[in-house]
């Protein structure tokens, strides 16, 4: 006890172990639906399911333990929603890079971050980002995980007269889906916790009676993790599509990991002055997370809002982070669990997460057209491209473009016109693909 009091500074933050751990619990209650979410989305990569299993477990682990550790913030990570749809319908399924690449294209990415959080770099490139743009990638990727839910759903799909239709909704993974969508609202709504997870393992469970699964247990030793382990191709990453791969990663990384850190701080009260004390220790346990995510067979790691529910609960150190590491590595031996949970189950979650992002409209200035049409351009061109780096791209680019020509290129700061001069170059030169 006095060995975590000495680390974890736990009298000082007006806390104690039983809270830190019954914080860590909620923490990982809400955002345990990962371990099932990354491995159906990855797998839709190619990547052998059960080694992005472990996988997330550990890099899950890794990360948060790192944070509690090292940072001692009761703020987990692990592979972030976004990031991971991008990755598998873009880079891999749209792009038709290999996952392997993708992978180095994530390595190559944080290890940029871990470079603009030991230079401290990070401010200089995150207050030069207009708020406007920056809310519209959050609520692009918000659409983007919208539709690929309602597509796994089977609620949306191709037609050839109008591009995308309607479902069968007779069908029993579109009405799974849908009803899981509204346990998962209306318990989130009740503040039950692990809504989302309750959500999910329902839908599985009526799978069984209702649409032919087919139950394989729940506990067994974990997967080999060698068929992810150290596959990812830096050198290809770094071949080809560098600057709307590479260029994405970063920056989606950069904002999640800072709005994310900054909205949990101010949650628990951490912010003296809007700053946040070790906001670049917290950064660079992202960063390794990311590296360590790559080499073990996983997008990119970020920290989760959803610790949040941890602070909410009492959490106010690591101790809260490491916790929630624990319980991820105890999920390596649920495997066959998460091997027969259908894409129609996750996407009532993946669902109910795009809705939560869509949040972010209303702190756009809509009377200033220089403002919102870019970052309605930012948030329209993602799922209609099926591309979050186009809606960065036309973001950033239509953003510079519209000041210039209203005679406010003043207002736009060097990394906005440095950003769109590169995405600009990438479309002229090199193609849009």
């Amino acid at each position: 006890m006095s060995l975590l009091e000495n680390h974890f500074k736990l009298k000082e933050n007006g806390t104690d172990v039983r809270t830190e751990l019954l914080a860590g619990l909620t923490t990982f209650l809400t955002m345990a639906y990962i371990i099932f979410v990354n491995p159906s989305i990855l797998g839709d990569a190619g990547m052998p399911k059960d080694a992005v299993f472990v996988a997330t477990c550990l890099a899950a682990a890794l990360g948060s333990l790192i944070m509690g550790l090292y940072a001692n913030y009761p703020i987990a990570l692990a592979p972030g929603m976004g990031l991971n749809a991008y990755f598998a319908y873009v880079v891999v399924k749209q792009m038709g890079l290999s996952w392997e690449v993708a992978l180095g294209a994530v390595f190559i990415s944080g290890c940029l971050f871990l470079l603009v959080s030991l230079f401290r770099l990070r401010e200089i490139i995150v207050n030069g980002i207009p708020p406007s743009v920056r809310v519209a990638i959050s609520v692009g990727i918000g659409l983007f995980l919208g539709l690929i839910a309602l597509r796994n759903a089977g609620i949306v799909v191709d037609n050839p007269a109008t591009l995308l239709g309607v479902g069968d909704l007779h069908a029993a993974p579109a009405l799974l889906a849908i009803t899981g969508f509204f346990v998962i609202v209306a318990l989130d709504k009740l503040k039950v916790r692990g809504a989302i997870l309750i959500g999910i393992l329902l839908v599985t469970v009526l799978s069984f009676f209702f649409a032919g699964n087919k139950f394989m247990g729940v506990v067994s030793a974990p997967p080999s993790l060698a068929p992810t382990l150290f596959k990812l191709d830096i050198m290809g990453a770094l071949s080809v599509g560098i600057l709307n791969v590479v260029l994405v990663f970063f920056l989606v990384e950069l904002f999640d990991a800072t709005g994310t850190l900054m909205g949990v701080a101010s949650r628990a009260g951490f912010l003296v002055n809007g700053k946040m004390a070790r906001l670049n220790k917290a950064l660079m346990a992202d960063s390794c997370a990311i590296v360590a995510g790559a080499t073990l067979g996983t997008s990119s790691t970020t920290a989760y809002i959803e610790s949040a529910a941890g602070v909410q609960a009492g959490g106010r150190t690591g101790l809260t982070a490491v916790a929630v590491a624990i319980l991820f590595l105890g999920c390596l031996f649920l495997s066959p669990l998460a091997s027969v949970v259908p894409a129609y189950a996750t996407a009532p979650a993946l669902l109910y997460v795009a809705c939560l992002m869509l949040r972010e409209l209303g702190e756009i200035d809509w009377n200033d057209t220089t403002e919102s049409i870019p970052a309605a351009i930012t948030a329209l061109t993602m799922p209609f491209t099926y591309s979050i780096a186009m809606g960065v791209a036309f973001g950033f680019i239509s953003y510079a473009v519209l000041k210039l020509m209203t005679g406010r290129a003043r207002e736009v700061k060097p990394a906005v016109w440095v950003i769109a001069g590169v995405f600009l170059f990438k479309f002229i030169y090199l193609g849009a693909g």
